[in-house]
């Protein structure tokens, strides 16, 4: 139980770190702009279409991990 509140936490931790993720022509097209509003939209696009397959791939291997497991305890009994 502590293990998993531990990795809850540091996942929370890494959620919460601003991140730049903006390929070099983007970054020095965006940045001529003032109040760089149009950058940090396009940033913020970048991050959310990068989180979304690993959600997935996570939310898939929860389930491969939970049916294993339960095929796992039924042939021990």
């Amino acid at each position: 139980m502590k293990i998993r509140i531990f990795y809850i936490s540091i996942l929370l931790i890494l959620v919460f770190i601003p991140v730049e993720a903006q390929c070099a022509m983007c970054r020095a097209v965006l940045e001529s702009e003032e109040g760089q509003k149009t950058a940090k939209g396009i940033n913020n696009g970048i991050i959310y279409l990068m989180i979304i397959p690993y959600i997935l791939i996570g939310v898939v291997g929860y389930f491969i991990y939970r049916n294993k497991k339960k095929s796992n305890d039924s042939t021990k009994l």
